[in-house]
């Protein structure tokens, strides 16, 4: 038999493991509701592409030749592979399966984001959360580069080659010693903080908090006084306890209570927060979580 080069496809599989298992091509036909010729017709191209015979015709059926018990194994797991990868396929198209790779830049610790994630992980457990902190430059350029699906920043800025839709807003809190002076009062204004000095991180958000601190003090004709300290959010947090300056954080991180410190908010003083993503981003999960945030923002509007 002369052997051809066209590549095998799965219905040549099926029928061929159909009717090695009943034995015979008109009951393998009638369990894959095709006719026996056509299922005849198949194993002979079958028998052409592998340059092989699989069965011996029989007047009450077919019985394997020795090519054909061996490829029969073959054949099962070739299908079961392809079952399982369509199976993968199709719970990472509804967002069962799969990854959403998320830069953020305010505290998970409470608040809208907090609140999303979790019900995100209720709803799709099988899918992976990576969060990734860092700046809004640093966020957007892996967006581009579909190395984040999406983050939640700070502003109002549109970026190029990317889609935004603000979801919730955050007050802004003074972080002081609870020994402070202005620990006392409910609510501060700006004027209250031209004389204090500050410390900010030297990590992602400290830079924004410089800069928004610059602005708004340099509006009223002061120049602060902002140390640069090379630790993270949570150990910014003790020095500001042991009166090395005060800092800034969002609504969402006044949930850590540590000894020592105390929050205030600034009056009027709002941060909106926005998503932000690649519209060429095709990844189910990221789509998922955008849905979600949407529903989740309608909602937190209505009750406001």
């Amino acid at each position: 038999m002369a052997r051809h080069s066209k590549s095998i496809e799965l219905r040549h599989l099926r029928y061929f493991v159909a009717a090695a298992e009943h034995g015979s091509f008109r009951k393998a036909g009638v369990v894959l509701g095709r006719s026996q010729s056509a299922i005849s017709r198949c194993i002979v191209d079958l028998e052409d592409r592998l340059g092989a015979s699989l069965f011996h015709r029989h007047a009450w059926g077919v019985s394997q030749t020795f090519a054909g018990q061996r490829f029969l194994h073959r054949a099962r797991r070739a299908i079961r592979t392809i079952s399982e990868g369509a199976n993968e396929v199709a719970a990472a198209g509804s967002s069962e399966q799969g990854r959403v790779r998320i830069g953020i830049y305010s505290s998970i610790a409470s608040g809208f984001l907090a609140e999303l994630l979790y019900t995100y992980g209720l709803r799709h457990g099988n899918v992976r959360i990576e969060l990734v902190d860092g700046n809004p430059e640093e966020h957007v350029a892996a967006i581009r580069q579909f190395r984040l699906d999406v983050a939640f920043l700070t502003g109002e800025r549109d970026w190029p080659g990317c889609d935004r839709a603000q979801l919730w807003s955050e007050r802004v809190f003074v972080v002081l010693p609870d020994r402070h002076p202005l620990a006392a009062r409910a609510e501060l204004t700006w004027p209250d903080l031209t004389e204090e000095p500050f410390i900010v991180s030297e990590a992602a958000p400290g830079q924004e908090i410089h800069d928004h601190l610059v602005r708004e003090l340099a509006s009223l004709g002061r120049r602060p006084e902002i140390q640069v300290q090379s630790v993270g959010r949570d150990n910014l947090l003790p020095l500001v306890a042991i009166g090395r300056g005060l800092t800034l954080v969002s609504e969402a991180m006044t949930v850590a209570m540590l000894p020592g410190i105390t929050y205030r908010p600034i009056k009027g003083e709002i941060l909106p927060f926005s998503a932000v993503w690649s519209p060429r981003n095709d990844n189910p999960p990221l789509r998922r979580i955008l849905a979600m945030a949407r529903v989740a923002s309608a909602k937190s509007t209505k009750i406001r």
